[in-house]
């Protein structure tokens, strides 16, 4: 039985390895290979962008891993025949294994460098470039080719700078730097009839820092390209372009946007990001599977017109010049923009303690008023306490005086003339019709006795007046003018639109001023004339009582008078109000306004 396992065992093993070996097998398969030749040294921008940017965009819509590789000719030593060779050996012993899925040459060095290994290094791959003119044909290829524009540039420095006379430039003394010099050259030939263009190339960096310095005026620097001075010396181009920029005497342009941020005002650029995404969106094509030959060419327009906003500054060129749509970068934020949240927190704080010290002080205001009013209102409270303590003395002594006159009224006059007619009687019971004088006696307790009535209706009269109640208020004014007229004094009243029927306390509440004010101007004001004028008007009733005596000092009255405070609180008690305009020697005007409503005169009227 263990004999006929064992076999059993080693072909299970042999299966599961199979399948390892499968899988493994697969992923080798699926996963793709890509070398890049770069034209450049390994630290040019170019170089760093593409080792950078190419294998995330691609990765990003691959469905598989991505094994990338890079190698660099670096230009000022591919001249070299020996170079050359022992760069194609190296090469061919690296990747004699790998089976690569595409090679991307990046410009002409490396181009032309694939166009004559091409069959000895890679014999069937794909091949994709990135070019400035277009290669010569090569089989089972694409590429992206972008023209170098480098008039662009001065188009911008003649908007920037429109008394420019001048072009200073700047390139350097190896083959490549000759070539790319040349190519400008050509370029810049529909601007020699109005531009002196000096070309400062093969010159050692000494000698290209000391002409730089002493430029002369209306004139601007263009920065080609320095990969070696005349002195046999090697360069990285944008090191070399942040050395001499400081150095110039004149502003500094280009024609690719890497030159930005390295001293350079800006110009026409080429964009680096938009290679590298042309670039990748052909790479991944040519990796998922679709013919190299059989995909476009393709031709962007990768320039944007730019500008360092701070060599703007330096050289004192005002932003108004540039062109529609010139893209500004690395401005500095303003105080406002650099500072905006501090400023705005501290005007947040500001407000919110301004908003307290407003409150505390609205606070503190209000208080003060309510302190004020309450020791206002405790200054009118003692005073109407103190008012009220000498009006109740006042009103005893006024309520004394009062029962003192009644009481001489009833002693002086009536309790004499019953006593005179008690005794008339007495005489005539004693004597009868036999006296002589009994027809006197008897005429005379007649006229006592009409004496006595009269007091008696005089004094009720006083006290109160039945023809107020019977006949209304303008008639008991005119009985109470008539009574109180005389000779020294005389006294008018008018009405005017008087309803015939007023409420009761009106009516009463009317009659007593007047009558009071009647008695203490025939009393204290020794005028010659008073006049009453009674006026009715749609709300209320007024009534003035004026006269030409001598006046009195309002204060004074109210301190030691009752007959004024009587008439205020009167008023007061119907809603009325009494306004005294007297002074010493000016005569005295008394203005009575009382409210009244047409509703409470139907509450007293017959239905």
């Amino acid at each position: 039985m263990l004999s006929l396992l064992r076999p059993a065992r080693w072909l299970l093993a042999f299966v599961v390895a199979s399948h390892a070996w499968a899988d493994i097998a697969s992923a080798a398969v699926q996963q793709k290979h890509v070398l890049v030749l770069h034209s450049n040294r390994r630290d040019a921008l170019i170089a760093l962008l593409i080792d950078s940017e190419i294998p995330r965009l691609v990765e990003a819509g691959l469905p598989r891993r991505l094994d990338y590789y890079s190698e660099y000719i670096d230009l000022p030593r591919f001249s070299d025949a020996g170079y050359q060779a022992a760069f194609f050996e190296f090469l061919r012993l690296k990747y004699k294994d790998v089976h690569l899925d595409a090679v991307v040459a990046i410009q002409d060095s490396a181009i032309g460098f694939v166009l004559r290994t091409r069959d000895r290094l890679f014999p069937s791959t794909p091949v994709i470039f990135l070019a400035n003119e277009a290669p010569p044909a090569i089989p089972n290829s694409t590429g992206v080719i972008v023209e170098r524009k480098l008039s662009g540039s001065l188009d911008l420095a003649f908007a920037l700078h429109p008394d420019l006379r001048n072009v200073f430039v700047v390139s350097g003394a190896n083959d490549s730097d000759r070539a790319f010099e040349r190519s400008a050259r050509l370029q810049f030939q529909p601007f020699e009839s109005r531009l002196n263009f000096i070309y400062l190339s093969g010159l050692t960096t000494g000698e290209l820092m000391g002409r730089l310095r002493q430029l002369p005026p209306h004139s601007i620097v263009y920065y080609l390209l320095v990969y070696q001075d005349n002195a046999g010396e090697n360069f990285h181009p944008l090191e070399y372009l942040e050395t001499l920029a400081p150095s110039s005497s004149a502003p500094v342009y280009s024609w690719v946007d890497s030159a930005m941020d390295r001293g350079v005002v800006g110009g026409h650029l080429l964009s680096l990001h938009g290679e590298m995404n042309a670039l990748a969106d052909l790479v991944l094509r040519v990796l998922s599977g679709e013919p190299a030959d059989r995909i476009p060419r393709s031709t962007p327009d990768l320039y944007v017109t730019q500008v360092d906003w701070r060599q703007l500054r330096r050289w004192g060129i005002s932003e108004a010049r540039l062109p529609a749509g010139t893209l500004v970068k690395f401005r500095e934020p303003d105080g406002w923009n650099r500072f905006r949240g501090y400023i705005l927190g501290a005007l947040l704080v500001l407000l919110a303690q301004s908003a307290l010290i407003a409150g505390l002080l609205v606070q503190r205001r209000m208080r003060r008023r309510a302190e004020i009013q309450v020791r206002e209102n405790e200054a009118a409270l003692r005073a109407s306490n103190e008012r009220i303590h000498d009006l109740g003395g006042r009103l005893l002594l006024a309520q004394e005086a009062e029962r003192a006159r009644i009481a001489r009224e009833l002693h002086d006059d009536i309790n004499q003339q019953v006593a005179l007619l008690a005794i008339d009687l007495e005489l005539l019971r004693e004597g009868g019709r036999d006296r002589p004088d009994s027809a006197t006696l008897i005429w005379e307790a007649c006229e006592r006795t009409h004496g006595v009535a009269k007091s008696l209706h005089d004094l009720s009269h006083q006290l109160h007046p039945a023809r107020l109640r019977m006949l209304g208020l303008v008639p008991a004014l005119n009985g109470l003018q008539r009574e109180l007229s005389r000779p020294d004094c005389a006294i008018e009243f008018t009405s005017d639109n008087v309803p015939a029927t007023l409420p009761h306390d009106v009516t009463l509440c009317l009659f007593r001023v007047a009558q009071e004010a009647l008695h203490n101007a025939l009393t204290h004001s020794g005028a010659g004339s008073v006049s009453v004028h009674l006026l009715g008007e749609p709300d209320r009733l007024t009534m003035t009582i004026a006269d030409d005596g001598v006046g009195f000092d309002v204060n004074d009255a109210w301190r030691r008078g009752l007959g004024l405070v009587s008439m205020s609180e009167r008023l007061e008690s119907i809603d009325g109000t009494l306004d005294i305009d007297s002074r010493p020697g000016s005569g005295t005007r008394l203005s009575i306004s009382v409210p009244f409503r047409a509703d409470a005169i139907a509450e007293i009227m017959p239905v």
